[in-house]
């Protein structure tokens, strides 16, 4: 079975399943092994510490597939901002078809990508928000689900309502991101109104994925309840794996007098970089959704990606259809 839809089409691949944008992790190692076994791979371009640097791995990623591949600039609020308009001069420049952005107040920029004829996928936490991007001009919402690793809004709305949700409001084609890593997930979430999925999570657990292999086993070993979620009372939630350096920061924060400057030492990108490159699991914080209790082995990304479209074949042609014969025979 090969699923056609708009979102297959737009972005010329071969399945629904895309690799999110994920700090440290998308490189050029692991989206064009995506996008080789014919998903979509994405690069991280605050990954890059310079635009340049992120022009020479756009390039490297070029050199790795000849398939489509995406960059994603996440816009964050910061102290200290990185320089979002040269990054993406840069990934204009270089000639990339498909962006993925996510974050806050991205008008400026898919504007910007737009005018290139570029295709902009923009993910979203709530169903408001997709409309907004809708209105902005965007191409295909990712509707993230409160299940997923990294910043999944303040409302708290698991996927199997936030999917439909969204569905019923926007008329843009949308994918499904959090709590997604199988067949099942892929076959649910297109049930629920979206046309492929986005994974964060399930791509860290793979061969390719440019991460130590001692954090491909936590993760495997991991169950569905090893997660925390920090900055909850900074409105600005994050869901972690559970580790020591992750507990500490709920500790830390559960104080009436707490501020970030309570956790700062504990949350900083570079940790967590040290900790996926180097295997120590406290050496910071490690993203991760609640996916974990799904994940049971480190496939390369081809296998992995054979695997969730056949076993999303069996359960719409085998699976669903057993059920709605019994239902008619009983009729």
């Amino acid at each position: 079975m090969a699923f056609r839809n708009r979102v297959t089409e737009l972005l010329g691949i071969r399945h629904p399943i895309i690799q999110g944008g994920m700090m440290w992790v998308g490189r050029a190692e692991l989206a064009s092994a995506v996008s080789n076994a014919g998903g979509l791979g994405t690069l991280t371009a605050l990954t890059q510490p310079t635009p340049e640097d992120l022009r020479r791995e756009i390039e490297r990623c070029r050199r790795m597939t000849d398939k489509p591949f995406a960059v994603n600039l996440t816009i964050l609020p910061s102290v200290n901002p990185p320089p979002y308009a040269e990054y993406r001069q840069a990934i204009i420049e270089s000639g990339v078809r498909i962006v993925e952005t996510a974050g806050n107040k991205p008008q400026e920029h898919v504007e910007a990508f737009k005018a290139h004829g570029m295709i902009v996928i923009h993910k979203c936490t709530a169903v408001r928000h997709a409309i907004s991007a809708q209105r902005m001009g965007v191409d295909i919402i990712s509707i993230d689900g409160f299940e997923c690793a990294g910043h999944p809004g303040e409302d708290d709305i698991p996927g199997l309502v936030l999917i439909p949700a969204t569905a019923d409001k926007v008329s843009i084609p949308i994918i499904a991101s959090g709590g997604i890593g199988d067949g099942r997930g892929l076959a649910a979430a297109m049930a629920l109104g979206a046309e492929g999925v986005n994974m964060g999570t399930r791509f860290c657990a793979t061969l390719e994925a440019p991460i130590h292999d001692a954090i491909k086993q936590f993760l495997v070993a991991n169950d569905e309840r090893s997660t925390n979620l920090i900055f909850r009372k900074f409105h600005n939630t994050g869901r972690v794996a559970r580790n020591s350096v992750s507990e500490k920061v709920v500790s830390l924060s559960q104080e009436s007098s707490a501020t970030f400057d309570d956790i700062r030492g504990y949350v900083s990108g570079a940790k967590g970089r040290e900790a996926l490159e180097t295997g120590n699991l406290d050496a910071g914080l490690i993203w991760a959704g609640q996916i974990q209790g799904l994940i049971r082995d480190v496939p390369s990304c081809a296998e992995l990606l054979e695997r969730m479209i056949s076993e999303a074949e069996d359960v719409i042609s085998h699976r669903l259809k057993s059920m709605l014969t019994y239902a008619q025979e009983d009729k």
